[in-house]
Parts: C-alpha cells; sequence; structure tokens
C-alpha cells in the first residue's frame, strides 16, 4: 500500500491464491511463491490456549502467549511485549558491532527500552550503559550507532499495512462406494 493511499483496507484472498503460507510452523521447506518482503513471520496457535508458534524468515521460533489474567499461561511473552524487546536488542547488537570492529572492548551494555504503549503517540524510553573511561568521542560515536539501529528507524518512519484475509478451501467430499 503506498504511504499516501489512506488507512490500511483489507483484501479477502481466496483459496485459489498464489501466496501460500506453510503447512505448518515446522514445515521448513522454501517457499513456492516470490516473497513480497524481505522479513517474514508466521504465528500459528498452539493448542487451545493463547499460546502460539511464531516461525520468522522459516529459521527461528518465538513462542509468545498472555499473561494468565487474560487467560494465557505465561509460558512466553506477550505479542506487544516484544516491540520493546526487538529495539533493546537491536540497539545492543549495532553497538557490539561497532565497537568489535574498532577492537573496542566495551565488555557487556545493556540496553533497557521501556515502552508505553498507552501514550499517544507512543513512547519509548532508552537507556545505554556504557563503561567508564571512554572518551568523549567514543560516547558520541556509539550514541549515533544506536540511533541507526534498524529497528528504530523503522519506527521512526512509521507504517502502512496491507492485510488480507484467507479463506481455507472447502474439503473435498470423498466419493463413497456404495
Amino acid at each position: 500500500m503506498r504511504p499516501d493511499a489512506g488507512p490500511a483496507t483489507i483484501a479477502v484472498i481466496h483459496p485459489t491464491s498464489t501466496r501460500p503460507l506453510p503447512e505448518r510452523v515446522g514445515d521448513r521447506s522454501p517457499p513456492t511463491h516470490r516473497p513480497l518482503m524481505s522479513m517474514h513471520a508466521t504465528a500459528r496457535r498452539l493448542g487451545d490456549g493463547l499460546r502460539h508458534e511464531v516461525l520468522v524468515n522459516g529459521r527461528h521460533v518465538v513462542i509468545t502467549d498472555e499473561p494468565v489474567r487474560l487467560g494465557g499461561t505465561d509460558s512466553g511473552p506477550a505479542p506487544h511485549e516484544l516491540l520493546p524487546a526487538a529495539l533493546a536488542s537491536c540497539i545492543a547488537t549495532m553497538i557490539a558491532l561497532y565497537a568489535a570492529n574498532r577492537g573496542w572492548d566495551l565488555g557487556d551494555v545493556p540496553v533497557a527500552v521501556h515502552y508505553d504503549n498507552e501514550a499517544t503517540p507512543r513512547r519509548f524510553d532508552v537507556e545505554i550503559r556504557l563503561p567508564a573511561g571512554l572518551s568523549d568521542d567514543q560516547v558520541t560515536r556509539l550514541r549515533r550507532v544506536a540511533d541507526t539501529c534498524p529497528v528504530r528507524r523503522a519506527l521512526e518512519a512509521g507504517f502502512t499495512f496491507d492485510e488480507r484475509i484467507v479463506i481455507a478451501a472447502e474439503p473435498a467430499a470423498r466419493d463413497v462406494a456404495a
């Protein structure tokens, strides 16, 4: 969807769609279609509860769940909790890569992200704990590196949504010999 196209649209895709989903989350066979985006995730419900198995890019599995008070079993993060987790890990990774490429031994650099999902606009508070002894130039560079985190850039750029509802095919009637 184009950024100037207005609100998100929902299209209904019938069983003859050329965009199949994997048969099951564990199916790691290559897709039979050209992906629309560079990254992909598919969530499948596990059992009757709110627990889901999410296949990420066909290589990794993440379990999500809801807290007990919402009817889940709290066996994994709630989906909205993955947003600050993604931002924190992205910033930490960018800093670690930059420092390693320059031979800087930073040791452990915790990145804490607080996400206020009730504020309008939504708000992230990010705290990066750098070790003592860095020069002003190193701190400035690491701040700039943190600002280039791809997750942060995506959040700052905004999003459009192209949603589809896929209607499952009806099971074929079996011929029964009389």
